[in-house]
């Protein structure tokens, strides 16, 4: 193969031959033509074209493997090939062959033996062909690329209205393409109205030009308007037919038509408008006026015509009274739209005063110069008053017209940043009303209410200028203190808030005394931002709440770290009773005359994010203060009673203990709960005693005495727990039906070294002995512990010394081993 392949080169030519003599002779004679590339590999000829995409090929019709006229069939199916022309080079002279081959789709041929000269024209008149013919499909596609970016709708028709063309390629102006037209009446193609219309608009017209305005409605589509243009077109005085073009002028007419009904439309609201116009000239005198703008100023259209607008419009600032330039005289100076000044405020002829605002704007022509300007206004009186009242609603608490919160965060931002240019300090008050609930709830909301109006004023004596007092929530008031020289200064401002709330709040002739829990955070001390200072402030306050109320609370990094913790136990709470995760550990209660298990006390236990177990006297009150501990409590009883029913339905009858909180005991539900999960676990009612602590009981003695009546019919034992440690009394263990008393881990404890709890431990036993009732010890970890307790007459005992709280089926092996027990 011979080849210097270049796909840049202009003009290149493919001989396919197999025999390297002919190839070198057509190099020879094809030289300077162009780019010339031989093979003698048909296949390989037809990659090479596929490549280089040749004008012109030239392909030896005797060739192993692929003769010239399968090659050349090969190359005009194949899209990339199919504008070569082909050329054939043959040793045969009959006329057949090269008819045959003229058939095949070449365009010439060349026979051997090769006449270079003879070669070189032929090749050469067919680039010459090639072209021309080039260029003419270039310049058809050019016009067709013109025709078909005109906004105009070109067509030729016979003289018998038969089509021969039109640029409409895509079909959008009348749904038909210039294929679908070809050779179809007018009538066929057309709309019949428009068709009709062009065939009686020529008649008797001879040669002049006919045009006409077409108006018609395509499916599914709005009233279109065409412009129509017909001529006819001549070669000397013979006629060969028609030119139509169409123009669509829909947009130009619509146009219009939107103009005059905009003029029209104007003209009504400009007189209708419920704002005030005023239009001027280029000196800016008033030309005209609606009736709004009348009533406002005080002046007629008539008397203000070719006045100053400064003259009809008095526009002056409303908190300085001073009078400005008036926007119509901005507008015509900077020819452009310009804003009334803020405050802007009319007085009309008649005195009236009106607040007033909108704009001004320079008035055009269709060239673009300014005319006149017109200023459009109304009167924002009523808007004005409401939004001052509504913007101080919105800032200011209902009941105390204090700043709330959303004044107080503008306010603290703003003390903020006097504080970082100062290089001063900021001490923030959060103040909680200690037992505020109550209050409300013994004396109404009524009462609630003028306390903390008296509140508020009292805290508001306290204030000195630059303070804000703002009350963030029902009970809760803020202040913040600017300037504070240092802690000593914002300690002795709490003790003062202390001291002035603890005064007495005198409200029909009698005196009130509440307390409260305040909390300190200083800014930049311990607080370096508006969110961190609030934050750290509610913070201390709370701990001024767990260290008893009624005293303040500074911030510091060891409570926050305390109640971060705090918050870390709380969310694993919550997803755990979400997740019903917790987990319940079974300690046995052993017979101390022969060690026999004949219970056990359910004990919940937590787990952190690490596995680690969290200790319940750390959950367990963040449970009571949240109030999870319901849900908790319930997840725990539902657990214990689903593990003694497995128990059960196995052999062994264990009755499990479950303890109570108060807020569980207070549930007026509580009976229907408890019932319900003794349904669901299908538990035997005698198989489950619950503990409740002495100070649950203490609640509200009648209404204690019937949920413990009502638990006691359902068949359940009822626990005093940890009994020696409240304020029970004995009418009230004799008005209950107790069943069960059990000794405080406290007690077993220190009975041995310290003689009042022994007489206690003993008491404690003799009391339940002689009220019938059975006594359980907890906390045994010694044998002398298990002894003195038996000599005692205690009958069952809990504790190290037998087992730690178990698993479920940890416990469950216990029972194996020990053997079926029946209660």
């Amino acid at each position: 193969m011979t080849s210097h392949i270049n796909n840049s080169t202009q003009i290149n030519i493919l001989v396919v031959d197999d025999d390297p003599t002919n190839l070198l002779i057509m190099e020879e004679a094809l030289s300077g033509l162009g780019h010339i590339v031989t093979t003698t590999d048909p296949l390989e000829g037809l990659a090479l074209a596929r490549q280089i995409q040749p004008q012109i090929t030239i392909l030896d019709i005797d060739m192993p493997v692929r003769n010239g006229l399968e090659l050349c069939r090969d190359l005009l199916a194949d899209p990339l090939t199919s504008n070569t022309s082909v050329m054939f080079v043959t040793s045969h002279d009959e006329a057949d062959v090269e008819y045959f081959s003229l058939e095949f789709g070449a365009v010439d041929f060349i026979s051997k033996p090769i006449d270079v000269r003879l070669c070189r024209l032929r090749v050469q008149n067919q680039l010459q062909l090639r072209l021309q013919s080039d260029a003419l499909a270039e310049a058809k596609n050019n016009l067709q690329d013109l025709l078909t970016q005109l906004p105009v709708y070109v067509s030729y028709w016979s003289l018998d209205w038969e089509s021969q063309f039109c640029n409409d390629f895509s079909g959008s102006w009348f749904g038909q393409t210039p294929e679908q037209m070809q050779g179809h009446q007018i009538d066929e193609v057309l709309p019949a109205e428009l068709a009709s219309q062009i065939r009686l608009s020529v008649q008797g017209q001879g040669q002049q030009d006919v045009k006409f305005r077409f108006e018609f409605i395509q499916e599914q589509r709005e009233t279109e308007y065409l412009n129509i243009h017909i001529r006819q077109r001549y070669i000397g005085e013979q006629s060969l037919g028609y030119l139509v073009t169409a123009v669509n002028m829909t947009d130009v007419i619509r146009v219009k038509q939107a103009l005059r009904e905009e003029k029209e439309w104007l003209n009504v609201t400009l007189n209708s408008i419920g704002d005030a116009v005023i239009a001027t000239d280029t000196s800016a005198r008033v030309t005209f006026m609606n009736p709004i703008a009348e009533r406002m100023t005080g002046w007629s259209a008539s008397d203000a015509k070719g006045l100053a607008i400064e003259e009809v419009m008095d526009l002056r600032d409303a908190v300085s009274q001073h009078q400005g330039m008036n926007p119509i005289l901005l507008a015509l100076k900077e020819q452009r739209t310009v804003g009334m000044a803020l405050n802007s405020q009319l007085t009309a002829k008649d005195g009236s005063i009106f607040r007033v605002e909108d704009s001004a704007a320079p008035i055009r022509d269709k060239n673009g110069e300014v005319i006149g300007a017109i200023i459009v206004f109304h009167d924002v009186s009523e808007t004005v008053a409401m939004s001052v009242k509504m913007s101080h609603l919105a800032n200011h608490d209902q009941l105390t017209d204090l700043p709330n919160r959303i004044l107080l965060h503008d306010r603290l931002a703003n003390a903020i940043r006097i504080a970082d240019i100062q290089q001063s300090r900021i001490a923030m008050f959060m103040i909680d009303i200690d037992h505020f609930k109550y209050i409300n709830d013994a004396m109404g909301h009524n009462f609630g209410d003028l306390f903390i109006k008296q509140l508020a004023s009292r805290l508001s004596g306290l204030c000195l200028p630059g303070y804000t007092l703002a009350r963030t929530g029902g009970d809760e008031f803020i202040i913040i203190a600017p300037n504070v020289m240092n802690a000593g200064v914002a300690d002795s401002l709490a003790t003062d808030i202390g001291l002035r709330i603890s005064q007495p709040f005198l409200f029909g002739g009698k005196e009130y005394k509440v307390s409260a829990s305040i909390g300190v955070s200083i800014y930049p001390d311990d607080s370096d931002s508006e969110e961190n200072l609030l934050r750290h402030a509610d913070t201390a306050m709370y701990r001024a709440k767990q260290q008893g109320r009624n005293q303040h609370c500074f911030f510091s990094k060891e409570l926050e770290t305390v109640l971060i913790q705090r918050h870390h136990i709380e969310m694993t709470l919550r997803e755990a009773i979400e997740k019903d995760d917790l987990i319940v550990l079974y300690q046995p209660q052993h017979r101390l005359s022969d060690g026999e298990i004949v219970g056990c006390e359910a004990l919940v236990r937590l787990k952190d994010q690490h596995g680690r177990l969290i200790s319940p006297c750390h959950f367990i009150p963040i449970a009571e203060e949240t109030g999870l501990v319901q849900q908790l409590g319930s997840q725990v009883l539902l657990k214990s009673c689903q593990a003694a029913s497995y128990w059960y339905e196995l052999g062994y009858s264990v009755r499990v203990s479950v303890n109570v909180a108060a807020k569980q005991f207070t549930d007026p539900e509580f009976v229907k709960i408890v019932e319900k999960t003794l349904q669901e676990s299908r538990l035997p009612s005698h198989l489950l005693e619950l503990e409740v602590t002495e100070s649950a009981l203490m609640h509200d003695f009648e209404t204690t005495k019937q949920m413990l009546i009502s638990l006691s019919e359902l068949g359940i034992s009822l626990a005093i727990d940890d009994f020696g440690t409240g304020y029970s009394s004995l009418s009230y263990l004799k008005a209950f039906p107790i069943d069960v008393l059990k000794i405080d881990r406290s007690f077993v404890h220190d009975m041995n070294d310290d003689p009042q709890s022994l007489d206690i431990v003993k008491t404690i036993v003799q009391l339940a002995k002689s009220l019938r009732l059975n006594i359980v010890a907890e906390g045994i970890e010694e044998t002398h512990q298990q002894s003195l307790l038996a000599e005692m007459g205690c009958e069952l005992g809990q504790g190290y010394l037998y087992h730690q709280p178990l698993g479920l089926d940890h416990f469950m092996t216990i029972l194996h081993e020990q053997g079926k027990l029946c209660l």
